[in-house]
């Protein structure tokens, strides 16, 4: 199926076709092109331009640049604008005008891709859905990920991201959603906005590119709810509150061989659900998730039983039993919030001896030392029997513990993936817990390798938060 001409991207750019053309796909990476893709030469760690010959020969239908690159033919298919990012954005926001697609848009510190990808199963069964892949939530992973929106949209979920002010409110105002959520508000990205009300006013922003009549799905038990909720009203928004308080809430759960079964209320009518993890922090982001997509006027029911398809990514909660001991995979990233809903998530599954394996988290600024050793304190660190950590923010947790809840502690990844044989015994239930930066996420794969376990074959990019 073609999804953009020469013709129509020309208009939609202000750019300049070298050549007629039809493309079926968008694609930035050379290594993953697809013949038929346009190949977006955009201009990050390298350039672009450098690889357009590559991707033609690789069968791109064209390229969009903002210069002829060296060894292109005269006839090669090129779109030519002046500045390669911003044509990226126009094509993502002439996709947007021409689609009739009901529109969801997910920020939060904490589960926005998660949130995503559970939204998308939710309403697969009920119309084409075409979502955010991976991680995709930036200042060009959004407007590609528009871009990439077929006309035939049903339902289409964005996730908007972020790691300094004023970056959400652009990128809503880009996908127009029908309805925004937000997952949660947490201190991450500290050292850009100083306070936790400051990210709650970021987070918040994403109200001002709603549709007129959109509704807010916002998270009632946080102490920045209020000004969430300033921001949905003064953007005119339909608010809907979930949470243990929220008009969308959950009854009751019960998790059993790393799987939930849920019970919620969701704007008055009751549901049943299940997810493919442990955690109560899914079982929230679901039951938001059941709001948002009434929100766009879906079937719940049907939204529902489509949550039990959903699986999380590998580093971002899946439990696997691995050679004698059930490891709870939450590397993928990690800020006080995260943290402690990954250490409540293994307080919940079996086990008489619990160990928690964890690398530094990243961006806290000028109070991240006492926001390290405050995890000892944590309620959910009394399960907890031994902790193994890296890195030197972490030093301050492992002084902050008591003498028997202490294990290695190292200054690098690499040094306990060294001793990966040694970080848990059978029996043992195991989370592995660091910011991407810690890079503890390749400690899971040394307690795989050392136990004989194949990684699950899925991967995530890494991006903003």
């Amino acid at each position: 199926m073609t999804l953009w001409t020469s013709d129509d991207a020309a208009v939609a750019t202000g750019g300049r076709s070298t050549a007629e053309w039809a493309a079926s796909g968008i694609s930035i990476d050379t290594r993953t092109i697809r013949p038929g893709d346009l190949f977006v030469a955009l201009k990050d760690a390298r350039d672009g331009h450098d690889f357009v010959a590559q991707a033609l020969e690789k069968g791109a239908a064209a390229a969009l640049v903002s210069r002829i690159p060296e060894g292109i033919t005269p006839d090669a298919p090129l779109l030519i604008v002046p500045d390669v990012l911003p044509a990226l954005e126009a094509l993502g926001r002439a996709a947007r005008a021409r689609s009739a697609a009901k529109v969801l848009a997910i920020t939060g510190s904490v589960g926005k891709t998660s949130t995503k990808d559970m939204a998308a199963a939710a309403l697969a069964s009920q119309g084409k859905v075409h979502a955010a892949e991976a991680s995709l939530n930036n200042h060009w992973g959004v407007p590609l990920t528009l871009a990439r929106m077929p006309v035939d949209t049903d339902f289409a979920i964005y996730e908007l991201g972020m790691n300094h002010p004023g970056e959400i409110a652009p990128l809503a105002r880009m996908a127009r959603p029908h309805v925004a959520m937000i997952t949660t508000v947490a201190p991450a990205h500290m050292e850009a906005f100083g306070s936790l009300d400051g990210i709650a006013r970021e987070k918040a922003s994403i109200f001002e590119g709603l549709e007129p009549a959109g509704h807010a799905i916002i998270p009632e038990d946080l102490p920045v709810t209020s000004i969430l909720r300033d921001a949905a009203d003064a953007a005119g928004a339909i608010v809907i509150g979930f949470g243990k308080d929220g008009v969308a809430r959950p009854l009751e759960s019960d998790t059993d061989e790393g799987r939930t079964q849920v019970r919620a209320r969701i704007l008055g009518e009751t549901v049943e659900f299940t997810l493919a993890s442990a955690g109560a922090h899914f079982v929230m982001n679901a039951v938001g998730v059941l709001a948002a997509v009434s929100a766009l006027g879906a079937d719940l029911r049907r939204a529902a039983e489509g949550l039990s398809h959903w699986q999380p990514y590998k580093g971002r909660g899946g439990v696997e039993r691995i050679g004698g001991i059930t490891l709870l995979d939450d590397s993928y990233n990690a800020n006080p919030a995260s943290l402690a809903a990954g250490l409540e998530t293994l307080a919940r599954l079996p086990g008489t001896r619990k160990v928690a394996i964890l690398g530094d988290m990243l961006e806290l600024g000028p109070n991240e030392a006492r926001l390290h050793a405050d995890i000892a304190r944590y309620p959910q660190m009394e399960t907890v029997s031994l902790v193994h950590a890296c890195g030197t923010r972490m030093r301050h947790l492992m002084d902050a513990l008591p003498a028997e809840k202490r294990g290695f502690w190292v200054e690098t990844a690499d040094e306990l993936c060294a001793r990966a044989a040694d970080l848990a015994r059978d029996g043992d239930v195991v989370i592995v817990k660091g910011s991407k930066g810690s890079g503890v996420a390749r400690v899971v794969d040394a307690i795989r390798k050392t136990r004989q376990t194949p990684a699950p074959d899925q991967t995530l990019p890494q991006t903003e938060g």
